[in-house]
């Protein structure tokens, strides 16, 4: 009887272990499966943020700030344009897509429209300050339009910021400068969210499967 009761014991043994053998094997198979999906869900995120920014690097959509500075008035203003649209003349030039602009002394503003040469203008150019930097600035001139009875226009070529009157060329003319600097573009904040929970509910996937009770 005992030699029977062994075997039977030494039997149910042999099916326990291969049984608990049997559940690690495809715990471990759920859980490289897992990874590998993790894997290569973070590298399809990675390829198409990489996708945008071959997207966004074609576009060649460059945002810039500019602030004037004269002895009567002040300003501050934005402006973009297609790096890609420069002619190809001795001093490339380009068309502005977008500009706004106001006085700090009064709220009126001032877009590409209100150029006096529009839509041949304004324009934007690659040159060099005298300190030698390479910027680009804005060939942009405009009436005042806060008062439209008045003579008074504004220029803007590069660096410098000039006030004159139109029918008056005689009139001492007022100088000032302009100060330019490139907005960067915004991050995809929401793609980066999205890739981290991803990310985060997949680890717990497998840190679940490791708890199971074998």
């Amino acid at each position: 009887m005992n030699f029977h009761l062994e075997s039977k014991l030494d039997k149910s043994y042999f099916v326990a272990c291969s049984l608990h053998c049997l559940q690690k094997l495809m715990v471990r198979k759920t859980e490289m499966k897992l990874v590998t999906n993790l894997l290569v869900t973070a590298a399809t995120i990675s390829l198409g943020f990489a996708t945008l920014d071959v997207k966004s690097a074609s576009a060649a959509i460059l945002n810039y700030a500019f602030t004037v500075d004269s002895p009567l008035t002040k300003g501050n203003g934005f402006f973009s344009f297609d790096d890609s649209t420069f002619s190809n003349d001795y001093n490339p030039e380009a068309p502005i897509k977008s500009l706004s602009f106001n006085f700090d002394s009064n709220s009126t503003i001032y877009t590409e429209q209100d150029d006096a040469n529009y839509p041949d203008f304004p324009l934007v150019f690659k040159t060099t300050s005298l300190t030698g930097q390479t910027y680009f600035g804005l060939d942009y001139q405009f009436n005042d339009k806060a008062n439209p009875s008045s003579s008074i226009s504004y220029e803007i070529i590069g660096e410098d910021f000039t006030i004159y009157s139109k029918t008056s060329p005689n009139a001492e003319l007022i100088s000032g400068t302009v100060s330019y600097r490139q907005v960067p573009e915004p991050t995809p904040l929401v793609g980066v969210l999205f890739a981290f929970s991803l990310g985060s509910m997949m680890k717990r996937k497998v840190a679940s499967m490791k708890k199971i009770k074998i």
